[in-house]
């Protein structure tokens, strides 16, 4: 009697990520990346908030006041006390934590609408279109009304509360919107949104490179990135936009803290930029670039750190059990 024939070899193993879509790991959901994004971004403005203020202050400072970030640190902390490098902490923390949870969250939705639906990826385009998205998005919802009254809490300067115009974050507020209108929290809003576009789309396609081609790991496969590994791919993932977004930067800062009543200097978006260019110099429109880098790269870093970890988390916690 003839033997059964035996049983094929198993398929040998393989490095490829395991698809997310078709069946495969079901990928993490936008409220656990949003949620992950906000504890990143308490963290981050808690460490560097004194950066954000010197870089304010050098972006304000028309009459070459201070001669660099080391002295206008100095000068702020001697004049004004050590606290004044935290000015404007409370809705820099409250919009980091927003705009955070906004951002991930809302690009995780994009890329769900880009992924192909057979193999579960999302291509480079669809990458760079949903970081741009959740960019707008958030410069439209969290981060213009909160950076017009950051920055114009920023650019007081005293010691007294007394003497100051804004007393706090929700005196400053309300004095905008009883002074200029309800879009007087709005100043700056083209700037922002090309700013915060533009930094997005870059940002998350970098991170997402830096990932791989350091790490080995792929969105959904499984891996979670010890916490200094997202570090480095966060800095370096921080680097690029504040090089691409300078002048929308500088003009964000300049539209957001002149207002919308009384002394008008610059009447939009393209005549602050012509208008810097031709009074100040081409250099002008990077005025602030080196703090920018000093904070956005480290901020991305502890971002990163604290919001990969609770990715990890959650996947090791329900993704891994739930795909056994």
């Amino acid at each position: 009697m003839a033997s059964s024939p035996s049983p094929p070899p198993p398929p040998p193993p393989t490095d490829e990520p395991r698809s997310t879509g078709g069946g495969g790991r079901p990928p993490i959901p936008p409220y656990v990346k949003a949620a992950a994004g906000s504890l990143g971004g308490v963290m981050e403005a808690c460490c560097l908030q004194p950066i954000d203020v010197v870089k304010t202050r050098l972006q304000l400072d028309r009459a070459g006041a201070y001669r660099g970030i080391a002295h206008c640190g100095a000068t702020v902390a001697r004049a004004e006390g050590v606290p004044a490098l935290w000015k404007g902490l409370t809705p820099f923390a409250t919009h980091l934590t927003l705009k955070y949870a906004l951002r991930l969250g809302s690009n995780a939705m994009l890329q769900s609408a880009f992924k192909d639906p057979t193999t579960g990826k999302v291509s480079a385009q669809g990458r760079l279109a949903s970081g741009f998205g959740a960019g707008v998005l958030e410069a439209l919802v969290i981060v213009t009304p909160f950076e017009v009254v950051k920055i114009r809490l920023q650019q007081q300067k005293g010691l007294s509360t007394d003497l100051l115009k804004y007393k706090g974050p929700i005196h400053c507020a309300k004095t905008i919107v009883r002074e200029e209108g309800i879009f007087g929290l709005w100043s700056g809003a083209s700037p922002t949104v090309m700013r915060n576009g533009t930094n997005q789309a870059a940002m998350f396609t970098a991170k997402n490179m830096f990932d791989i081609v350091l790490w080995k790991k792929h969105e959904g496969d499984g891996k979670v990135l010890l916490p200094w590994q997202s570090m480095v791919s966060g800095f370096l993932a921080g680097t690029a936009g504040p090089v691409c977004t300078g002048p929308f930067d500088v003009v964000k800062t300049r539209l957001m803290a002149q207002g919308r009543t009384g002394d008008i200097k610059y009447k939009g978006m393209f005549h602050a930029i012509r208008t810097i260019h031709s009074e100040e110099g081409l250099r002008a429109l990077w005025r602030g670039l080196l703090p920018r880098l000093m904070r956005i790269p480290p901020g991305q870093a502890i971002m990163w750190t604290v919001a990969d970890q609770v990715m990890g988390f959650y996947e090791r916690t329900y993704v891994q059990s739930a795909s056994v």
